[in-house]
């Protein structure tokens, strides 16, 4: 992944439902995994993007009331005007440790100011995580087109 951006909640009672032990709604962990997904989108191509799709959204396990949520979220792979970008979620324990809860790959498009559209950098993966991750987003894209 690229440079990462990061975001914080902390989960609070009108995130959760009504059950005994207050769980996170999944809509809301979307709400989140959206907007830090589309920060990371933004910074990485400097211009306004729209959500194409979340390609893969995985709940691992789940968030509770009081929970702390940190999410990671850095691009993966570029095409000519749309790029992948992966977000993991984790909560965030007292002591400093995390454990993923959630994993999910989101594919937006660079907008120019008519609202087309526009050409994103190339993103040119070095690491080895950094290309399996972008051979797995080339798979996933292969995927989406053969759906059309």
């Amino acid at each position: 992944m690229t440079e990462k951006t990061t975001a914080v909640q902390i989960v609070m009672p009108q995130h959760c439902n009504g059950y005994a032990k207050p769980r996170l709604f999944g809509g809301q962990m979307m709400a989140w995994i959206d907007v830090v997904g589309a920060v990371a989108a933004r910074r990485y191509t400097q211009k306004a993007v729209t959500t194409v799709c979340i390609d893969n959204l995985t709940f691992l396990k789940p968030a509770y009331l009081n929970d702390t949520i940190v999410q990671e979220a850095g691009v993966t792979w570029t095409g000519r005007t749309s790029l992948e970008v992966r977000v993991d979620s984790m909560v965030e324990h007292l002591d400093g440790s995390r454990e993923l809860i959630n994993r999910a790959y989101l594919v937006f498009v660079a907008l120019d100011d008519q609202d087309r559209p526009a050409p994103v950098p190339l993103f040119e993966p070095e690491t080895v995580a950094e290309k399996l991750e972008y051979a797995a987003a080339e798979r996933r894209r292969k995927e989406r087109l053969n759906m059309n």
